[in-house]
């Protein structure tokens, strides 16, 4: 365990991305050993978002003794399954899109990222989870502690995103640099070039960059940037809708407990009934 949380705390230092620690074109860390604190630190983080439902006074029609606590065990067992469902269902289409600008990541190497990315994102919602647990038990409004859940899964996202693209850029890069060293082409333009002009590696190596950073002088030409941006939309819109289909997460006091609630609407639709529903007073 204890070297697993090392291999993570790697990833968010930048250590295990820095691009001599890529010099073999994939990232060296224990995809297994990750897998299993992605799922513990979702269930730290689900059981913080399923504590809404311990404090809360039900309608003596909808008592239940044991749907609080179903609830909360509902919650700690979907947050890992809602990020590895979502990395299920967008795998093939990053593995596509990476082939497509010319990358040679092979299909383990691939996934080891994923699994690297997704470990970034639990440990930023884990580490979140004390404040989601503080507003959880000490707020009434359903709408409020679900607005503040989103908010959150957001944050986390977006950082965990942000770590998968520059780490795919870097990865990128480094095999543009091997292959201009064998065609014997020199790996930097003058300063000069314009994005359009770019290729698709131009490496510069740098000091130190942090797992978020680019280092300066490494870019990428804009139809690899325009690819590897349009799967990140993709992956954070079905992971929107993935969450929206294993709901409830939170557990509404005024309905019964249910492992997963009737089809219907969407995630964003719901979103905004929810803010509409906090302004109200609800």
């Amino acid at each position: 365990m204890f070297h697993w949380l090392k291999q993570l705390d790697r990833l968010l230092r930048g250590e295990a991305t820095r691009p001599e620690a890529l010099g073999d074109g994939t990232i060296q860390v224990q995809a297994g050993g990750l897998a299993v604190l992605i799922v513990l630190l979702g269930a730290l983080y689900g059981l913080s978002m399923g504590s809404f439902s311990l404090l809360k006074e039900v309608p003596p029609e909808l008592s239940d003794p044991n749907g609080r606590y179903l609830q909360l065990l509902a919650t700690t067992i979907k947050v890992p399954a809602l990020f590895y469902l979502t990395l299920l269902v967008t795998f093939p289409s990053l593995y596509v899109f990476n082939a497509l600008v010319g990358s040679r990541l092979t299909v383990p190497s691939v996934l080891r990222l994923l699994i690297a990315s997704l470990a970034v994102n639990l440990a930023v919602l884990a580490s979140l989870a004390p404040i989601v647990l503080f507003f959880s038990l000490s707020t009434k409004s359903h709408a409020f502690i679900l607005l503040l859940n989103v908010a959150v899964f957001s944050v986390a996202g977006v950082l965990g995103l942000m770590f998968l693209l520059q780490t795919l850029h870097r990865l990128t890069s480094i095999e543009g640099q091997r292959l201009s060293a064998a065609r014997k082409v020199p790996a930097h333009q003058p300063a000069a070039s314009t994005a359009a002009d770019e290729p698709d590696s131009l490496v510069v190596l740098a000091e130190d960059p942090t797992a978020l950073d680019m280092p300066p002088g490494q870019t990428l030409g804009r139809h690899t940037r325009l690819v590897f941006n349009c799967w990140v939309i993709l992956f954070a819109l079905v992971g929107a809708q993935m969450g929206w289909v294993l709901r409830p997460f939170v557990g509404n006091p005024n309905l019964p407990f249910e492992w997963f609630r009737e089809r219907q609407s969407n995630f964003f639709e719901a979103i905004l009934r929810t803010v509409s529903a906090l302004f109200a007073g609800g």
